[in-house]
């Protein structure tokens, strides 16, 4: 697996108006927050779009950290669990 871009979320922010385009595609939306961890199936059962952006933006306005897009799957949030789901 490569990784074709890197940015660092504490120099650059990505406000709600940049996320949508890595949205578009997504088929998978993983958000970790704390011990909470949502799956969500865009493609079969999307949430709300209120609901959608409240848990993948961080109070600044911002996507929040970290976050990966990793074939058809959003990875927001950290999780130990979630991200060994994905990456192995």
């Amino acid at each position: 697996m490569t990784t074709r871009e890197v940015v660092d979320a504490r120099k650059q922010k990505l406000p709600k108006r940049e996320t949508v385009p890595i949205l578009r595609g997504t088929q998978r939306l993983i958000v970790a927050r704390g011990k909470s961890i949502k799956d969500w199936n865009l493609k079969k059962d999307p949430p709300m779009e209120k609901e959608l952006f409240s848990a993948i933006m961080g109070p600044s306005g911002s996507l929040r950290a970290p976050s990966a897009r990793v074939g058809k799957t959003l990875l927001v949030g950290f999780s130990d669990e979630a991200w060994s789901l994905i990456l192995g």
